[in-house]
Parts: structure tokens; sequence; C-alpha cells
């Protein structure tokens, strides 16, 4: 049976939406501040990885907030941090996540939740998403202590979810995740909502898509 795993954050939800939440303390620059989160979040991650220093992704997550606001210079204190960090846990999804799922689901695709994030994590932002229903499984690099896009990583993937790599594939809004799963041997389809270019290195995805309805339909073509 045809798997597909989706990743979470920038696929599913868009953690750039903090930005919103943001401009209470920073303004006209809570863009800015919402993608140096976003940037350091990933970076403290690999750099774990790298390490072999792991420390889950909601440590990585205050970690990075904690670098941008002194980077921008804010101050706020524990309990404005703590409120950060739970509304992180209620980002919201793209508007074609539920209505392209819905349709994978409808066609008898086995459809997974496949994150660096933690499973508690995972259960709260999907839940508040309206997603978490539309999974068979939630799959979290937590399990392994170590983050995408180790091949370990993908691999674990293809274990827990007893499916062939030549049937598994990672559905992706990040170019880097994509290459991870490809260098490890599973099918890859980039949800490229923004128009941009893929890395220059590691091959094209297999399949590119501007959002998981035609992801849907793409499916159908090669299933």
């Amino acid at each position: 049976m045809k798997t597909l795993a989706f990743d979470v954050y920038g696929t599913l939800v868009d953690p750039l939406r903090m930005a919103t939440q943001l401009q209470a303390i920073a303004g006209g620059r809570a863009d800015a501040l919402s993608q140096l989160w976003r940037n350091k979040q990933l970076e403290f991650a690999f750099r774990r990885g790298l390490m072999r220093d792991y420390a889950d992704f909601d440590v990585c997550t205050r970690d990075a907030l904690q670098f941008a606001l002194e980077q921008f210079e804010i101050g706020l204190d524990e309990a404005g941090i703590r409120g950060l960090l739970e509304q992180y846990r209620a980002l919201p999804a793209f508007p074609d996540a539920a209505g392209g799922l819905e349709q994978l689901r409808d066609r008898g695709i086995r459809c997974l939740a496949f994150s660096n994030g933690t499973h508690d994590s995972l259960q709260a932002v999907l839940g508040q998403a309206g997603l978490l229903p539309l999974f068979d499984d939630l799959v979290s690099v937590d399990a392994i202590k170590t983050f995408k896009p180790d091949p370990a990583v993908y691999n674990y993937l293809v274990r827990r979810s007893g499916a062939r790599h030549a049937d598994c594939w990672l559905v992706s809004g990040n170019a880097w995740d994509l290459i991870g799963a490809r260098n490890a041997g599973l099918n890859t389809a980039w949800v490229n909502r923004s128009g941009s270019r893929f890395d220059p290195w590691g091959g094209p995805p297999d399949m590119e898509v501007m959002d998981l309805a035609q992801l849907a339909n793409s499916m159908e073509a090669i299933s």
C-alpha cells in the first residue's frame, strides 16, 4: 500500500504565522522575528543531531525563541515566553491541508504525520488545526533521539510504517527534508506553495505540487 508521510511544520501548519502573535512585542519587526525564530529552531536541531547531543524539538524551539528575542533586544519574562510557546502549539493549518488529506484518504492512501516535533506537540498542534483525525499514525523522531535529515530517521519511518521504501513517500514543503529522504531511498513530493527554487544538489523531487489538492490528484494518476 502506498504510504505518505507528511512533514508537519512548514508543510501542514505554518510556523511563520507566529508573526501575528509577535506583533504585540515586535511591532513592524514581527515577520523578521518570526523568520529568525524558525531559522534558529532548525539550525539548533541540525547542530544537535550532528553533535549527537540530543534535546527534543521543544527545547530547540524554546532556545531559538530566546535567541531571537535577545537578537532583537526584546525583553520578555518567563510567563510571556511560556505564552508564546503555548501559541506555537496552536499554529494554523495551511488552507489546503485538511481538504487534501481527506481526498487522499478517500482514495485509500495511508497518511502518517512525520516530524522532528515531539509526539505530545504533534498531537497538540494537529489537534488544534483539526488535522489529527486524518492520520493513521504520528511518527516522531523523539523515539530514536536524533533529527531529520539523519538517514536513521527516514529508515525508522519506513520500519514504523511497515511499508517498503519503494511504497513510502515523504511529503514536505522543506527542500532539505526531501533531499534527506531521497538520500535514504524514499520517494519525495515537494509542496511548493511559494513557487521557490529547489536546492541545487541531491537531485530534484519525484513530484512537485502547489498544494495538497494537487498532490491528491497526482497520486491518483500514479497509483
